[in-house]
């Protein structure tokens, strides 16, 4: 996997500041200092409760628009559980050179979820399905298409089919994995109304304190569809303990099809996970965790 591509435009301090200054001069003066250059964003942390999000990529730029037309609404309904998401306090648009929309959200203070022992994440997992459950709503018409996440499965099987020519016998179990993707593939698809979902549920996006569920970050994939995509999170962040908190939670919500196509996608992001992170040793080393969740 290639590195993360060049930014194609220069985000430096004073172009934040000057955007800060023309649309939102209340916060402008606040200590800026960046934290992060992404493979999309480029992120800026803004006095203690805020942060500036800006992509670096034309690609990037309508996922952030996505996330200011989607965000509020999804943050309402989320705040019932007191998890909170990054919904814009500030809808940035070009300016001073800048191309593209950007935004201020909130600060959500925590670790990484990707940074904290698998075992340790049990505690999030009935707030987390809390979460999801208050998340998957009935998406009214117009809501931010993803060709990718959230469709019916046997849309993605050419490309899975690629990930598992690709990575041969590279790891013992992937045939339990394709066990799963074809069990999947073989369920009955979706057939509800569009649910909203996250699009991208990974310990990567999620945020704790403690032991405590703080936030779920980076809705640039948000769009609706089915809501096994999201429940993949099952396998992808949690260990058997966790894992049954979780489903025990959540499994009034979905059908026994939903879960086993839950199950398809764990296994479709686990093969993502070792075919393109060789660049990333966290990623690489959470599907290794993947792996071994699915096959143990």
């Amino acid at each position: 996997m290639p590195d993360k591509p060049a930014a194609e435009v220069d985000i430096d301090e004073r172009l934040v500041r000057t955007l800060l200054q023309g649309q939102a001069p209340e916060l402008a003066a606040l200590e800026l200092r960046p934290i992060a250059a992404g493979w999309d964003n480029s992120v800026w942390r803004l006095g203690a409760q805020h942060a500036v999000r800006l992509p670096r990529r034309a690609v990037a730029a309508p996922l952030v628009e996505n996330e200011q037309r989607t965000l509020p609404e999804i943050a309402r309904r989320l705040s019932d559980v007191d998890v909170a998401v990054p919904a814009p306090l500030v809808a940035g648009r070009p300016a001073a050179g800048y191309p593209w929309a950007w935004s201020v959200v909130p600060w959500i203070g925590g670790d990484a979820g990707l940074r904290v022992p698998r075992p340790q994440r049990s505690g999030w997992a009935a707030v987390l399905a809390d979460a999801l459950g208050a998340l998957h709503a009935p998406a009214a018409p117009g809501y931010p298409v993803n060709p990718v996440r959230g469709v019916p499965l046997a849309a993605r099987a050419a490309a899975v089919a690629g990930r598992f020519a690709s990575l041969g016998g590279a790891h013992d179990g992937l045939d339990v994995l394709e066990r799963d993707w074809r069990a999947a593939l073989h369920a009955p698809v979706w057939g509800g109304p569009p649910l909203w979902i996250h699009g991208d549920l990974h310990p990567g996006n999620l945020v704790a304190r403690g032991g405590q569920l703080t936030g779920i970050i980076d809705f640039g994939d948000v769009t609706a569809g089915d809501p096994a995509y999201d429940l993949a999170v099952a396998w992808l962040a949690f260990d058997a303990d966790g894992r049954a908190r979780f489903t025990d939670t959540a499994r009034g919500r979905y059908d026994s099809a939903t879960w086993t196509r839950a199950r398809g996608w764990a296994a479709a992001v686990t093969l993502l996970l070792l075919d393109g992170s060789d660049d990333n040793p966290e990623y690489r080393a959470l599907g290794l965790e993947c792996l071994a969740e699915l096959t143990t």
